[in-house]
């Protein structure tokens, strides 16, 4: 629910474009600005230590409310304005107290299962970063009411976390330190899942921004009238929605038979998506609509195992350090592909708008396939690589 605030602007940007004539860089910079402030709110709680010193509930659920607030706020703005980014930015700060909290919390009750309790919570991220979009559905008339909703989930998450009990086995993270972001790199196994993990980002956020847009074009097209924009956001929905299920299930499989192998079948089938989606623009809206699930499933569905293979194979006193670097750079990575997106859209049209995002799996598959050639890969989901 805390979640819904990442892509509530992003979701009515379509409405937002022709209401106020704002172009596609400036949507880019919207959507951007919520991954800077992540960033910025990640490495701010992590040097500061309040990550640690506070109650991880509390902290969720103050959060929240900040997420809730920066969020109404842009109902007062001029979606032009640099007031309208700045409140993006506030609400991609806030969720550094929820999305890295909340996996801290998740942590602390697992066991064998870490890589399927990490899948479910990154399958909660993604369905809550799909439900803007649903609620655009249930709302199409207003934008206004999508932007209210997201803020109602988030206030109503605040109350959810009263119901929520700390793990016997939550260990306190490690204070961030930069003296140790070198060891990150040159660690050639943590090197190794990490730039998996960079290649991972370098499509989930731009595939996340702009399909929807992608989706309302093709719609426009085929089969054309009002309801294009409706059906838009309904197929954006399901797509990105479809993710959870794939985190769910790809943690299943990963603490089966092995992050590495999941993790490269994920990006396999993500990057093909990426290469083809484009040249389905304009045709039967059931087939281009199947082809954004099957995507949506597939480029989150590793996401988790990153996250998990950094914390297996750090040093238990450096997971906290590690897992901060890892998503720092990753997000601001997403921030490149975000605004690159609307620029080959202008150049080449939807066709190969998102052909170079398979770079990113490309990257990827080849960093895990190293990776599982590795003796210290025996680390990883219990000895299954």
């Amino acid at each position: 629910m805390a979640l819904s605030t990442w892509f509530s602007a992003t979701a009515v940007m379509p409405r937002l474009a022709m209401e106020f004539a704002i172009p596609n860089a400036w949507v880019g910079f919207a959507s951007s600005m919520v991954a800077i402030g992540f960033v910025a709110g990640t490495l701010t709680t992590a040097i500061s230590g309040i990550a640690d010193r506070s109650n991880p509930r509390h902290l969720f659920m103050y959060s929240c409310v900040l997420a809730a607030a920066a969020n109404l706020a842009t109902l007062f703005l001029a979606p032009h304005s640099i007031a309208f980014i700045a409140a993006r930015f506030l609400v991609g700060a806030s969720m550094a107290g929820v999305y890295p909290i909340a996996m801290k919390m998740a942590a602390g009750w697992a066991g064998k299962d870490r890589g399927t309790l990490i899948g479910l919570l990154t399958g909660a991220v993604t369905l809550g970063s799909a439900l803007p979009h649903l609620l655009g559905v249930v709302e199409p008339i207003d934008w206004r009411h999508v932007i209210i909703g997201s803020s109602v989930l988030a206030v109503a998450a605040t109350f959810a976390m009263a119901f929520v009990r700390i793990g016997p086995n939550l260990r306190i993270a490690t204070r961030f330190s930069a003296r140790y972001v070198l060891k990150a790199w040159k660690n050639k196994p943590l090197r190794l899942a990490n730039i998996g993990y960079f290649g991972h980002m370098w499509e989930l956020y731009a595939m996340w921004a702009w399909l929807g847009v992608f989706l309302a074009s093709s719609f426009e097209v085929n089969p054309g009238g009002p309801s294009a924009t409706v059906l838009a956001m309904a197929a954006t929905f399901s797509a990105i929605g479809a993710g959870a299920v794939g985190c769910w299930a790809g943690g299943i499989v990963a603490d089966r038979i092995g992050r590495t192998v999941l993790t490269i079948v994920a990006m396999t089938i993500s990057g093909v998506c990426a290469l083809t989606i484009g040249f389905f623009h304009g045709v039967e809206p059931w087939l281009v609509w199947a082809l954004a699930i099957i995507w949506g499933a597939s480029v989150v569905a590793d996401s988790p195992q990153f996250s998990a293979s950094v914390s297996e194979l750090s040093d238990p006193d450096l997971i906290g350090t590690m897992l901060t670097i890892q998503t720092s750079v990753g997000f601001l990575i997403t921030v490149v592909t975000i605004h690159l997106t609307p620029m080959i859209v202008d150049i080449v049209g939807w066709r190969f708008a998102f052909a170079y995002l398979a770079m990113g799996p490309a990257a990827g598959i080849y960093a895990m396939m190293k990776l599982r050639g590795r003796p210290e890969a025996i680390r990883l989901a219990n000895g299954n690589r």
